[in-house]
């Protein structure tokens, strides 16, 4: 099963590329669900492979709400499919500490109205290749640019999901021809090729993927950044699965020293005694693929998380007295240069895109110049935590890829496996894991003159982000109250002789209400959008500080710190649930509120009635909803025909949004007051500021 290539989205015509996209899109669509074929029945997709992650049936219709998500944010489409899908199968791919993985908010749906429901995704996605209207060539900005996007996001789940049906019991999958393993394999020892150093040049590695690149790429690739690389060495080959062993052999799981403080924090916790794809019977070793169970193949790559790489580094220095080390992402990319590895896109001559097996093969088949693997086989390890080039931007349609992963604790893999489809296989893929993460994944070793740090705590660069930080937990400005602290105070007071057990901070940016919020109820869920505000959120609950960089002018930039105990608030943290979601499509657990505060939020949804009418049933009879707006509404959030006031009706007569949502809401609720106007401040740089009022109406629920 050979995938298809990513597409080159800047030449061809208009009829052309749609015929094109269709294509790529049914190939991605079908290979993802021939993967979930290898399961052996429909219970294996309540099972979860990986403890911190969701059981299989998430992925299964994760990547098709993916695209209905997608395209009702870029207004390409305006009904749903499935509502309650598009919202379950949303959010909890990666292994977020904040992500909800309680099994008793989740109702499972059957495979079989899943299935349905990809039929349906199918059939709409199609239809919409042929019909949308879009001109060559396709970039950010193109309509078509949100279906390319879900279906290189599908290709990496691809991947990801094979990982996570390799961790089932052998029992519950089934080998299919589709699936082909290498039937190549050594088991002596003997045997092995020695794995020698290589030295490769010191040269100049330049990244500069630019905005009007051909092909389909993520937030991360794009930005210029170079560095000159000094001359350093490099292993011939992967580390093999029998290059391993005598790491194993030789104790290396029982024994500290070998481990950096993180890895043998993992290792501890873990009871680890193999690499994850091993198992020991009697005095053999028995390798798991995806879907068999073989002899330990001696000759293919080791598959390992970085901690395990890493230990094995630290061993083979012991053993030869010199600084062994995984490379820097700019040394893999040297290697890859020296090598004569220099095509956009990885094809023949590399175990990549299921172009050979669906499994890996041996370490000495795919020659590169000096080098075997160079790309290919399995992803490589580096020292590298993944960070931005300059001229980092988000898209808006997806500003979460790639962003909670600027933490230090995220590092990059190179070269792709052989199941590296789509963007993956390309040469300026940029894809970061977790360090105790298994992928396909193994290493090449360097031997270096310098030791390569990883720091464990950075301060947020991201512009808008910093921003808010600043917005909710930093000075204030021109004697402006802070309005995070302020919108809570009000809340609080309106709340006077009523019920607070439970609220709910809808759209809580970075989390300052959210905590505030704490100090009066026992528990606060603090929603919002944007996973990089939910990021920063989360980090000042688990560790009590946030570190920011404020735009001073031009590039010159200023460092923050602010932690929770200066403003009072290291009790509420206990009290807090952060989580990602969508305003207008939340999942069901989040009712039963006393209190519903919608901060700044109502003219940024695509839906202000949706919102309203759902946010209706979550609150209890008694319950108060305070919605804070300046009412700026924009067509580019909000479609005109979905404002709410902010115009003249029919009748030529002016419709105010503070009339508008108070018509919105009905007789289920009365007014609590009158509207109440509170100002704030956004700092953008030392000289300018935004500044704006927000009129807050508070409305009393007094029936279903």
């Amino acid at each position: 099963m050979q995938a298809m290539p990513t597409l080159n989205l800047r030449e061809g015509t208009v009829e052309q590329k749609r015929q094109e996209i269709k294509a790529y899109f049914l190939d991605s669509f079908n290979t993802y669900e021939s993967l979930f074929s290898c399961l052996a029945n429909d219970e294996v997709y309540y099972e979860r492979p990986e403890k911190l992650r969701h059981p299989l049936i998430f992925y299964f219709g994760h990547t098709a709400t993916f695209f209905i998500n997608k395209l009702v944010l870029s207004k390409a489409i305006n009904e749903r499919i499935n509502p309650k899908f598009e919202s379950l199968f949303a959010i909890g791919v990666d292994e977020m500490s904040w992500d909800d993985l309680n099994d008793e908010n989740y109702d499972w749906p059957q495979v079989e109205e899943v299935r349905q429901y990809r039929n349906q995704v199918r059939t709409l996605v199609c239809d919409l290749i042929d019909t949308m209207p879009f001109s060559m060539p396709i970039d950010w900005d193109s309509p078509m640019w949100p279906l390319v996007m879900g279906i290189e996001h599908e290709r990496i789940h691809l991947e990801t999901s094979s990982v996570l049906i390799r961790q089932l019991p052998i029992s519950s999958v089934r080998p299919g021809s589709d699936w082909p393993v290498c039937p190549t394999m050594l088991t002596k020892p003997e045997e092995l090729d020695h794995n020698a150093l290589i030295t490769v040049p010191a040269q100049t590695v330049i990244n500069d993927k630019t905005w009007d690149s051909a092909y389909y790429g993520w937030d991360n690739e794009y930005g210029t950044q170079q560095e000159s690389v000094s001359e350093f060495s490099a292993s011939k080959y992967l580390v093999s699965n029998g290059e391993y062993l005598a790491f194993v052999k030789d104790g290396g799981y029982h024994n500290a020293k070998y481990w950096e403080a993180e890895g043998n924090k993992w290792r501890e916790y873990t009871q680890a005694q193999l690499p994850v794809f091993w198992v020991k019977k009697g005095d053999d070793y028995v390798y798991r693929s995806m879907l068999e169970e073989h002899p330990l193949p001696l000759d293919w790559p080791v598959d390992v998380n970085y901690h395990e790489a890493k230990a094995f580094c630290n061993y083979l220095s012991e053993k030869t007295g010199s600084l062994i080390r995984l490379p820097t992402e700019n040394e893999w990319q040297a290697l890859r240069q020296y090598a004569g590895v220099s095509q956009p896109i990885y094809a023949d001559g590399f175990n990549i895109a299921l172009q050979k097996y669906a499994s890996s093969e041996p370490v000495n088949v795919n020659q590169s110049g000096e080098f075997f693997d160079v790309v290919g086989n399995v992803w490589q390890w580096t020292e590298t935590p993944i960070y931005p080039f300059e001229g980092f931007k988000v898209h808006p349609l997806y500003d979460d890829f790639t962003t909670p992963t600027y933490d230090n604790k995220h590092n990059l893999i190179k070269g792709g496996s052989w199941v590296s489809t789509g963007n993956e296989a390309m040469k300026d893929s940029r894809y970061a894991f977790r360090r105790h993460f298994f992928q396909h994944a193994g290493f090449r070793y360097v031997q270096g003159k310098r030791v390569i740090a990883v720091n464990d705590f950075d301060y947020e660069s991201d512009t808008q982000v910093s921003q808010y930080s600043e917005f909710h937990y930093g000075d204030e400005y021109y004697g402006v109250p802070n309005f995070a602290k302020a919108s809570a105070q009000f809340c609080v007071e309106n709340m006077q002789g009523r019920e607070h057990s439970k609220a709910l901070d809808l759209g809580c940016a970075v989390g300052r209400s959210t905590f505030e919020l704490a100090k009066h109820f026992d528990h606060v869920d603090g929603i919002d959008f944007s996973a990089r505000f939910i990021k920063t959120a989360f980090d000042m609950q688990e560790r009590g500080e946030i570190r920011y960089n404020l735009i001073e002018e031009g590039e010159l930039t200023s460092f923050k710190a602010r932690k929770l105990s200066a403003l009072g608030l290291e009790e509420s943290a206990e009290k807090v649930t952060f989580a990602q979601g969508d305003a207008c499509n939340l999942k069901p657990q989040y009712t039963g509120y006393d209190l519903i505060f919608m901060g700044n939020l109502i003219d940024r949804v695509y839906s202000p009635r949706r919102v309203l009418a759902d946010m209706a049933k979550r609150l209890n009879i008694g319950g108060l909803l305070v919605v804070a707006s300046p009412f700026t509404w924009l067509e580019e959030y909000t479609e005109r025909s979905e404002w709410l006031g902010g115009y003249k009706d029919e009748n030529g007569e002016t419709l105010s949004s503070t009339q508008a949502l108070e018509d919105a809401l009905g007789s289920g609720f009365k007014r609590v007051g009158e509207p109440t106007e509170l100002p704030f401040v956004i700092r953008e740089t030392k000289r300018k500021y935004q500044h704006t009022l927000s009129e807050f109406n508070v409305f009393e629920k007094v029936s279903d």
